[in-house]
């Protein structure tokens, strides 16, 4: 497999929906119709006048995108905030026909775990932190949470940007991905004035695992945390050792059977750190393919809610791809799903090279 198939940042690695959009907001207040909102990228949504009531009529590729979210919503009963997904839709409207775009669901004993929506932005369009500070989508803050995404451009190429919002509660992560060719060691951003401590103390033990060279970082404002997304160097199968020995120098819950089963087809391995502490909080193992049978779990309710996403998730290309996620912490273990609306090439090759593997 050629490295640049291998060598990019996976976007992503977690009621009844909204019926089909009507466009038409309740607000106490109206104003000309000639005033669009500072989010809006296109002619085609300008707000309306009409009584007591906003029109707001997306145009034809946001409704496309917004559509496939609202039918992905339904399938985990969850109702997504219209407003804030169709002002990230409509700032990157010239984007959208060839964004790779992510619906991630997080399985849940407890019902609904949510859904996200993801997608790429190339590294020339404007950085999906400074969007969303500059469309109101989330508070200045100064915390150093916001300012790794401008302090790693300050310092390294960017190759790609992600934005994933919560669709059920607006933004809430950025991603900047590095070139394919110009990766970067852990060691590197432990100079990266805003990077939590955290970094520099699990630099050691990230090496010693293979896993010092960093395709990207994304940043969660929400929870004050950061992922490391660790490149795994080969497509070959990740024994149940190595994964047994890395949680337990992690300090975290071991996986089951399943899990480590599981675990050998993974193709990104993603730690979260926080400023809060200096241990790995979480990490996320990720297997990519087409298969909707492969879970990292057997158990109940779970497992019925990742085939019942699985199996019906939008898309729109020849056939469905997926990656699951085997996330552990130090005191719990649970599962994602993305389902892939759009892909690219590179989403093709990943399938084809690791589901390839053999035990």
């Amino acid at each position: 497999m050629a490295p640049a198939a291998r060598r990019a940042v996976p976007v992503a690695v977690t009621a009844a929906a909204e019926p089909a959009p009507s466009g038409r907001q309740a607000v106490d207040w109206c104003r000309p119709s000639r005033v669009v909102e500072p989010w809006v990228a296109s002619a085609d949504v300008v707000p309306a006048c009409r009584g007591q009531e906003v029109v707001v009529a997306g145009s034809v590729e946001v409704e496309r995108v917004y559509g496939a979210l609202a039918e992905a919503a339904g399938l985990v009963g969850v109702v997504p905030e219209g407003d804030a997904v169709r002002r990230v839709l409509a700032g990157h409207e010239d984007l959208l026909g060839d964004a790779v775009v992510v619906f991630s669901m997080t399985a849940s004993a407890s019902g609904s775990g949510g859904l996200d929506m993801s997608m790429t932005v190339p590294a020339d369009h404007v950085d999906p932190y400074a969007f969303a500070l500059s469309s109101g989508l989330i508070e200045p803050t100064d915390h150093p949470v916001g300012s790794v995404i401008s302090d790693l451009q300050e310092r390294f190429p960017i190759g790609m940007y992600g934005i994933d919002l919560d669709v059920s509660g607006g933004f809430k992560k950025a991603y900047a991905a590095f070139p394919s060719d110009d990766l970067r060691d852990v060691s590197e951003l432990v100079g990266v004035p805003s990077m939590p401590r955290s970094v520099a103390d699990n630099a050691e033990l990230l090496n010693r695992y293979g896993l010092g060279t960093v395709q990207g970082v994304s940043v969660d404002y929400r929870r004050n945390e950061i992922n490391l997304y660790c490149d795994r160097i080969s497509t070959e199968a990740l024994e149940p050792e190595f994964v047994r020995s890395l949680l337990r120098d992690m300090g975290l819950r071991a996986a089951g059977e399943q899990g480590l089963e599981f675990a050998k087809r993974t193709f990104a391995i993603y730690p979260t750190l926080s400023w809060e502490s200096s241990r790995i909080e979480r990490i996320c193992f990720a297997v990519i393919t087409t298969d909707p049978t492969t879970t990292p779990t057997t158990s109940e309710p779970e497992v019925s809610q990742m085939w019942k996403y699985a199996t019906n998730a939008p898309f729109d290309y020849e056939r469905r791809a997926l990656v699951y996620g085997l996330a552990l912490s130090a005191e719990k273990e649970y599962y994602k799903l993305g389902s892939y609306f759009q892909v690219s090439d590179h989403q093709r090759r990943l399938v084809k090279a690791f589901e390839a593997l053999t035990d």
